[in-house]
């Protein structure tokens, strides 16, 4: 027990840092997915489907993503299923994200101005064609500086993945910290590696918006 903070240390808070940024990716993708149908189900003529997308929305907003964490791995295993802590962790983000993008794709896809709608719809086009050629382009666009914003947020997210003993950056922080009993200095780089990754989707987000607003009038 104790010691100085090494390369070896910083390799571990590094392979911690690799597998924050690989649960990210596992959660957009998954979370994206989902959160696309559902965009889809909440503007949906259906009904039902509209009340099923919503209820899930506000069911996964109005649960901590904590509580998410522990239902899938403690949870699960209460009644047999044992399941690893990345597997957990993953479908934790996932579900927690789909609710979030799906909600931030509806508002987009929503935002598409009305004269767009009644066009399409004036060519004839069915449904899916006026979606998928004329009302979704538009929408991706609209999209783009939120998703990117919220990247940030499913980054930062990740590091509740350690109560479920998943190592990422936060959990190997943990760990080399129980050895060295130097906690400022190894928050402070857990810190500045969290920074490094969020500050430039932040910044991206911003410049996207700011871009997205100058094109509206000739959009308009």
């Amino acid at each position: 027990m104790g010691g100085t903070l090494n390369l070896n240390h910083l390799l571990f808070l590094g392979h911690g840092a690799l597998w924050t940024i690989g649960l990210s990716v596992i959660a957009l993708i998954g979370g994206g997915a989902a959160g696309f149908l559902i965009a889809l189900c909440r503007v949906s003529p259906s009904r039902l489907l509209r009340i099923l997308a919503a209820t899930y929305v506000q069911l996964i907003q109005g649960t901590p993503l904590l509580v998410i964490m522990f239902l899938s791995f403690f949870g699960l295993a209460a009644i047999g299923l044992n399941i690893s802590p990345l597997l957990a962790a993953g479908a934790s983000m996932t579900i927690f994200v789909a609710a979030y993008l799906g909600e931030i794709w509806r508002g987009c896809i929503e935002a598409v101005p009305k004269p767009q709608w009644e066009a399409a719809e004036g060519l004839a086009l069915s449904r899916s064609q006026r979606m998928a050629k004329v009302i979704l382009p538009q929408a991706v666009r609209i999209a783009t500086p939120p998703t990117v914003g919220f990247m940030v947020q499913i980054i930062k997210n990740t590091s509740l993945a350690s109560v479920v003993g998943f190592v990422e950056l936060t959990r190997s922080g943990q760990i080399i910290n129980n050895s060295l009993f130097e906690p400022f200095l190894i928050y402070s780089i857990i810190a500045l590696v969290y920074f490094s990754l969020c500050y430039p989707l932040s910044r991206l987000s911003r410049r996207l918006e700011q871009t997205a607003l100058q094109k509206k009038p000739a959009l308009a």
